[in-house]
């Protein structure tokens, strides 16, 4: 039965990315001393590293030659591409085995799929050896979460994140608002619509309804949690239909229709975002990543900002758990200085490196103990580092809900039909959304998609 899932794996995966052959060729996704293309056999020790572009990770790019590089001699060549591409390419590269990438960005979705198909080396032996590492100091939960079936570790954090709100405290205080330590959704609805045009052109909240797994499909799923849903039941009943998961989504679609921002069915993390900063609303529900944009120096809200743990309805937190972290493909042909990199990159000096370099609001933290141990740190975060970490670590991965569940994930399920699945279910809400179809239809069109998917898994 596992061999028959892992082929039904690869195939889904390499599926996902039939289509991108082209993507190299496209100007400006080269990058790194030489490219990847010639680096591609690995010459002289080069290692071969495709990841996503974002911010943390440019940052990544513009310190390594200078820094890890020099000091080790390992020249790295990048593939940097967009979120939807780079899962594509990384797909397409790890599913056939290819080699051409040692290391690549992976999530803590991919990673447990990916070590259960064989694609990737186990990392532990690495950080017993690395003195230096301290894999005790990556915060449990990510651990856990980069964990294969066989209990053996197969990637590392690059950062971690979890989720939260919030809001604008000089917003609240003009208009007599206060905001609960722990707030309930029905709590948040309210301040919504009180906030609501608090300022000229402000809305109550921002919420994302950008389709996508990655997208709207995050967010909605951790209301769906605490509303008492589930995606699948224990015994792989699709349950996309049941009063609870219902309940969360019409919440969902009415809060964000009532009180969210406009062209709601077309933001995502990056619109919410910008609407935060330039002050269109007075609450966004999101990735505690965000904080480090908000609280930068250049940022016009900076200090403006409130924080506290994602809204709860039936559980006792909410907050989803995702991580970028690296992975070294089977077939990689350095494994050893693959490693190194990695060692440097999630390294427990590397975040004071680009603490120095361009200031803590930019380090990639959310992964290790010490950092939140770090009074520099701690200065810079104070805002928002212990609401942070204490997402993170009260984050469950394998009971976010109030019934058991037959797959891991909080914001996903942690099957390779998923994507797919996803992406699909949020095509059919961000219609709602819009106000193109009503929220119990497109439940019963999303029904039927995860139907067919749980007759593959009943009975296991």
């Amino acid at each position: 039965m596992r061999s028959q899932s892992r082929r039904r794996s690869r195939t889904l995966l390499a599926r996902a990315a039939a289509g991108t052959l082209l993507i190299s060729l496209v100007p400006g996704c080269w990058t790194g001393a030489g490219g990847a293309g010639s680096g591609a056999n690995g010459a002289n020790g080069a290692i071969n590293v495709l990841m996503v572009n974002n911010p943390q990770m440019t940052e990544l790019q513009k310190l390594t030659a200078t820094h890890f590089t020099r000091e080790t001699g390992i020249r790295v060549n990048f593939t940097v591409l967009p979120e939807n591409d780079v899962r594509d390419k990384i797909s397409q590269d790890f599913a056939n085995q290819a080699g051409q990438y040692d290391v690549a960005t992976l999530s803590n979705y991919e990673i447990p799929i990916y070590a259960r198909n064989g694609w990737l080396h186990d990392l532990g032996p690495y950080a017993a050896a690395d003195r230096t590492f301290d894999q005790q100091d990556i915060l449990p939960a990510l651990r856990q979460s980069l964990t294969g079936d066989d209990k053996k570790l197969y990637g590392e954090p690059f950062y971690g994140e979890s989720s939260f709100l919030m809001y604008r405290k000089d917003v609240f205080a003009k208009k007599g608002l206060t905001m609960p330590p722990h707030p309930t959704w029905t709590q948040v609805a309210d301040l919504a619509a009180r906030a609501d045009g608090a300022q000229p052109g402000m809305k109550g909240i921002c919420l994302r309804g950008l389709p996508g797994w990655g997208e709207l499909i995050a967010p909605l799923t951790t209301v769906v949690n605490t509303f008492g849903g589930t995606w699948f039941d224990k015994d792989w009943k699709a349950r996309l239909d049941s009063p609870a998961f219902e309940q969360a989504v019409e919440f969902y679609v009415r809060l964000v229709r009532e009180h969210g921002e406009s062209g709601a069915a077309q933001s995502g993390f990056a619109e919410c975002l910008n609407d935060l900063t330039q002050s269109r609303t007075a609450m966004w529900y999101d990735a505690t990543s965000a904080a480090g944009s908000l609280e930068s120096a250049s940022s016009p809200v900076k200090g403006k900002i409130g924080y506290v743990p994602a809204p709860v309805e039936k559980t006792d937190s909410s907050g989803w758990l995702y991580t970028w972290a690296w992975g070294i493909q089977k077939t990689a042909h350095h494994p050893d200085n693959a490693w190194k990199f990695i060692s440097w990159a999630s390294g427990k000096g590397y975040e004071e490196l680009v603490g120095k370099e361009s200031g803590w609001s930019d380090a990639p933290a959310g992964k290790r103990a010490s950092t939140y141990a770090d009074p520099a740190y701690r200065k810079a975060s104070a805002a928002f580092g212990d609401v942070t970490l204490a997402a993170i670590r009260s984050a469950r991965p394998n009971d976010p809900g109030v019934q058991p569940r037959p797959a891991p994930g909080i914001q996903f399920v942690g099957i390779p039909e998923f994507t797919d699945l996803g992406t699909k279910v949020s095509q059919e809400i961000s219609a709602a959304i819009a106000g193109r179809r009503s929220v119990g239809s497109a439940l019963a069109a999303s029904q039927r998609l995860a139907a067919k998917i749980a007759k593959e898994y009943e009975g296991r």
